[in-house]
C-alpha cells in the first residue's frame, strides 16, 4: 500500500494556501463545499474570510457551516446568520448553513466503534465534493482540532453533535452534555461521524490544514486562550487521518518552542491522539505517511 503524501510549508499566507492545495493533484469535482470554522462570536483566533478567500475563490466553493450543540451564537439559525455576516463570511462567499433547516439526512456508519449513524444537515447532499479547511489548534474537550475533527464534529448537525458528544445516549441538544460519556468513547464516536463523511463524498475530498495561532483552545471558544506556540505552517493531503498525524509529529519536533509542553499538556490530558487512532481502525485513511516539505 502507498503511504499517503502530506504536503508541507512553513510559509503561511493566502496565495500559498492555493498553491499547496494544488500540489495535491485532486481537481474537486462538481459542486464543492468548503467546510472551514466562521468562529465563536468573542474569539481571536480563528482563521478570517480574508486568509481563506484565495482558495475558496479557486474552487468556485461554498462554504458550508453547521449549527452548534452548546451555548453561544452559533446555536440557532438565526443567531449563526448573524454571527456569519458580523465576521463578515457572507461579504465575500456564498454561505450554507446546511442544518438551517430539517429534516436531517441519516448517514450509516455500518462498522462504527460507538455510533452506527450520524446526523447531517439535508444541504449536504447538494454537494458533488468537499474541502475541508481545518485551524490546528488545541480543543477543551478532544483535546486538538484537525481535520478529523471537522468532519466529526463541525460536520454534523446540532442534531449530530448531540449526538456524537453523548457517544449515541441522545440527539437532543438539551440533554447530550450530562452525562458525558468516558473520554475514549466521545473521541471514537468522533472518529466514527468523520468516517460517515468520507464514505459519503467517497474519496473526493481534499484536506487542509493551518498551523498558525495555535492556541490550547478551540475556535468555538468564546473566551480562548492567546496562542502558546509560534506559528509552524501549512499541510495539505487527501488523507484526513495522515494530516492530523502529521500534524501532532510535528508539534512534538517543536522541541525548541516554549509553548509545546503547555500546548501537549492539553493534548495528552484529554488523550486526544485516540481519535486519530480510532480513525484509523476504521480504515478510511492511515498514520503512516510521506511528509513532502516544498
Amino acid at each position: 500500500m502507498t503511504r499517503p503524501v502530506v504536503y508541507f510549508t512553513d510559509k503561511i499566507d493566502p496565495k500559498t494556501v492555493v498553491e499547496l492545495y494544488k500540489k495535491v493533484g485532486k481537481e474537486l469535482p462538481g459542486k464543492v463545499a468548503v467546510k472551514l470554522h466562521s468562529g465563536e462570536k468573542g474569539n481571536q483566533n480563528f482563521l478570517r474570510p480574508e486568509f481563506w478567500q484565495p482558495m475558496v475563490e479557486a474552487v468556485n466553493g461554498t462554504v458550508v457551516e453547521c449549527n452548534t450543540a452548546y451555548g453561544g451564537e452559533r446555536n440557532s439559525t438565526a443567531k449563526h446568520k448573524k454571527l456569519i455576516k458580523y465576521h463578515g463570511w457572507d461579504s465575500l462567499f456564498d454561505v450554507d448553513l446546511m442544518d438551517a433547516e430539517g429534516p436531517d439526512i441519516e448517514l450509516a456508519i455500518p462498522n462504527g466503534k460507538v455510533l452506527d449513524k450520524s446526523f447531517v444537515g439535508k444541504n449536504m447532499a447538494n454537494y458533488d465534493s468537499m474541502l475541508v479547511l481545518a485551524h490546528f489548534k488545541g480543543h477543551p474537550m478532544g483535546g486538538f482540532g484537525g481535520a478529523l475533527k471537522q468532519l466529526g464534529i463541525g460536520c454534523e448537525s446540532t442534531r449530530g453533535k448531540a449526538y456524537v458528544h453523548s457517544a449515541g445516549r441522545t440527539d437532543d441538544q438539551t440533554k447530550c452534555w450530562d452525562p458525558l460519556p468516558p473520554q475514549d468513547t466521545f473521541l471514537e464516536s468522533m472518529a466514527d461521524a468523520a468516517s460517515s463523511i468520507v464514505e459519503f463524498f467517497k474519496g473526493n475530498m481534499v484536506f487542509i490544514n493551518v498551523m498558525a495561532n495555535i492556541s490550547v483552545d478551540c475556535d468555538c471558544c468564546a473566551v480562548a486562550e492567546d496562542p502558546c506556540m509560534k506559528d509552524i505552517g501549512m499541510l495539505a493531503s487527501l488523507d484526513p487521518i495522515a494530516i492530523d498525524q502529521a500534524c501532532i509529529d510535528l508539534v512534538y519536533a517543536a522541541t525548541d518552542d516554549p509553548g509545546q509542553k503547555h500546548f501537549l499538556e492539553r493534548v495528552e490530558s484529554r488523550h486526544g491522539i485516540h481519535t486519530i487512532e480510532a480513525a484509523a481502525e476504521l480504515g478510511f485513511g492511515t498514520r503512516d505517511y510521506e511528509l513532502v516539505r516544498l
